[in-house]
């Protein structure tokens, strides 16, 4: 479909969405709904359930697949500068 006719498609439904809550046919207007997404197509990837932070509507993306977690510094013998003017 062209983006033309998936824009006039949309807004037909998005009428008929609207027409459906007006006389509060809800399962119309959902299954509309799902239409109209999957018209637009994909959006953000939504997590499983329980993959998302607590009080918090960003999902968590995953690092690629040949990532390492960096190994992490010693505080006590790297990157620490000597005090005092000391070499």
């Amino acid at each position: 479909m062209s983006s033309q006719s998936i824009q006039r498609k949309s807004e037909a439904l998005t009428a008929q969405m609207m027409k459906a809550a007006e006389t509060e046919d809800f399962e119309t207007a959902a299954r509309l709904r799902n239409e109209i997404a999957e018209l637009k197509g994909p959006t953000v990837r939504q997590p499983p359930p329980g993959q998302m932070g607590l009080g918090t509507h960003i999902p968590v993306a995953a690092p690629p697949s040949d990532w390492k977690r960096p190994k992490k510094p010693d505080p006590m013998t790297r990157n620490v500068k000597p005090r005092g003017g000391r070499s």
